[in-house]
C-alpha cells in the first residue's frame, strides 16, 4: 500500500461513517473491512465453485468477492464478483450488501468512481431480501447521509439504534448523531453521539463529531475535551484523523491557546498537505509567521 493510500485509510473513518463493526473502519477500517459480518463466514452454506446451480454459484462468487475486498484489498475485482453474485441470485442479501459497501469505499477514495445511487440501490436490495440484516440498515443510513437526505437517514437509524437485537448499536448511534449534526439539530446530535461513546469509549470518530456539535453550540471547552479524546489514543487510525487536528487547532485558537494550535496545525499538515484540511492548516500556519 502506498503512503497516499495509507493516508486515505487514516482519514476515511470520519469522512464516511461507521459501517459494520468498524468506523468505515473499526480500525477503523480496511477497505472497510466490512467488518460487519463479512469477515464471519459465508453468506449461506458454502458451496464449491463451478456448480450449475445459480444460487450456489452466487454464494461462491460472494465468498471470492469478500476475500478479495476484506483480505486482499482489491476492491475492483471484488466488485466484479459481488455484482456477478447478485446477478446470479438477487436474493443473496449479503452479496448485495457487499456491493453497496464497495461502492461506498470507492466514494471514500475517489469522486470519479463514486456511485451513491448504486450503493443505495444495492443496500435496499439487501434489506428487501433479508429484512433482519441490520448492518445493511446501518449502511443505508450512511448512504442517505452522503446523499444529504438527513431526515430519511434519521428515520432509518433511530429505530436501529434502539433495536435490542442489533449487536453494535454504537455504530447506529454514531451515524444518527452525524445525521442530526448535518441536519442542524445540535442537541439531538450531542445526545446520540454521547450514547455512542458510552457504548464504545474508543469511538474516536464519534468523539470528533461530538466536538463539532459542541463547537456549533459555542461550548468550546467541551469541544476541546471531546476532540482531545478523539486524538489522544494509542489507536493509529485515530491519531491519523486529520480533520480532528484541524478542528482542535481551531478550537484552541478560540480559547487563546496559540501554542497548542500551532502544534496541531503542524501535525495536520504533516498528515497530508494536499487535502483541503491540509491546505487550510498550511494557510493557518503561515499566519503565525
Amino acid at each position: 500500500m502506498t503512503n497516499r493510500a495509507r493516508q486515505l485509510e487514516a482519514r476515511r473513518p470520519h469522512l464516511w461513517g461507521v459501517v459494520g463493526g468498524i468506523r468505515l473502519g473499526r480500525g477503523l477500517l480496511l477497505p472497510v473491512v466490512l467488518v460487519l459480518g463479512l469477515a464471519c463466514g459465508p453468506s449461506r452454506d458454502a458451496e464449491t465453485p463451478g456448480s450449475g446451480d445459480p444460487e450456489r454459484q452466487s454464494v461462491a462468487d460472494y465468498d471470492v468477492a469478500r476475500d478479495l475486498f476484506v483480505t486482499r484489498g482489491n476492491a475492483r475485482e471484488a466488485l466484479k464478483h459481488a455484482l456477478r453474485a447478485v446477478e446470479l441470485d438477487d436474493e443473496n442479501a449479503d452479496a448485495a450488501h457487499l456491493v453497496s459497501l464497495i461502492y461506498l469505499y470507492f466514494c471514500a477514495t475517489s469522486e470519479v468512481d463514486c456511485r451513491l445511487d448504486e450503493a443505495e440501490r444495492h443496500v435496499r436490495m439487501a434489506i428487501d431480501a433479508k429484512a433482519d440484516l441490520r448492518e445493511a440498515k446501518n449502511t443505508l443510513g450512511v448512504v442517505l447521509i452522503h446523499q444529504k437526505r438527513y431526515a430519511e437517514a434519521v428515520a432509518v437509524l433511530d429505530p436501529l439504534a434502539k433495536d435490542i437485537l442489533y449487536s453494535t448499536p454504537e455504530t447506529a448511534w454514531g451515524n444518527l448523531g452525524w445525521a442530526y449534526l448535518l441536519k442542524g439539530d445540535t442537541d439531538k446530535a450531542i445526545e446520540s453521539l454521547r450514547r455512542a461513546l458510552a457504548l464504545q469509549p474508543e469511538f474516536c470518530v464519534g468523539a470528533y463529531r461530538l466536538a463539532l456539535a459542541y463547537e456549533k453550540k459555542g461550548d468550546h471547552k467541551a469541544a476541546l475535551e471531546a476532540v482531545s479524546r478523539a486524538l489522544e489514543t494509542d489507536r493509529p487510525e485515530c491519531r491519523g484523523l486529520q480533520d480532528a487536528f484541524r478542528a482542535r487547532a481551531r478550537i484552541a485558537m478560540r480559547l487563546g491557546d496559540h501554542d497548542s494550535a500551532r502544534g496541531d496545525l503542524e501535525r495536520c499538515r504533516e498528515l497530508d498537505a494536499e487535502t483541503q484540511s491540509g491546505r487550510e492548516c498550511a494557510a493557518a500556519l503561515a499566519k503565525f509567521r
